[in-house]
């Protein structure tokens, strides 16, 4: 035994076991057990019931439900709405341009017009 020798040195550790194929078929058995669907979470507190679903708790039942089934109903009806009154505004705005478009070209027009008109009178004076 050396004289100096310390006596908390860490021992060796022994070379790690190569897998086994038993541990591997345990491991997809796990993870085929535990990938099982088990649908959505519910938490039920006396009479509410809720669902969580895409980061958010959804009331299911009793007036929070029926409330939050309502305002869903009216943001998606608000939403087409919205994209209603976009399209229509849209259409106004074509109607507005095509409008004095016909418009410019109806001046033009009557302008040619009132002056093919006086150039036939002075041709008619000479």
């Amino acid at each position: 035994m050396p004289l100096f020798s310390n006596k908390f040195a860490p021992k060796k550790t022994p070379p790690r076991k190569s897998t086994t194929d038993s541990w591997r078929k345990s491991e997809r058995r796990d993870l085929i057990q535990f990938d099982a669907d088990f649908g959505p979470i519910k938490l039920k507190l006396g009479e509410h019931e809720c669902v969580f679903e895409d980061g958010e708790w959804i009331p299911e039942t009793g007036l929070e439900g029926e409330r939050h089934r309502e305002n869903e109903q009216l943001k998606k009806q608000m939403l087409r709405l919205k994209e209603e009154n976009n399209l229509l505004r849209l259409r106004t705005e074509v109607l507005l341009d095509m409008l004095t478009q016909t418009t410019a070209e109806a001046h033009i027009h009557e302008k040619e017009l009132k002056q093919l008109r006086q150039d036939m009178r002075h041709s008619m004076k000479k």
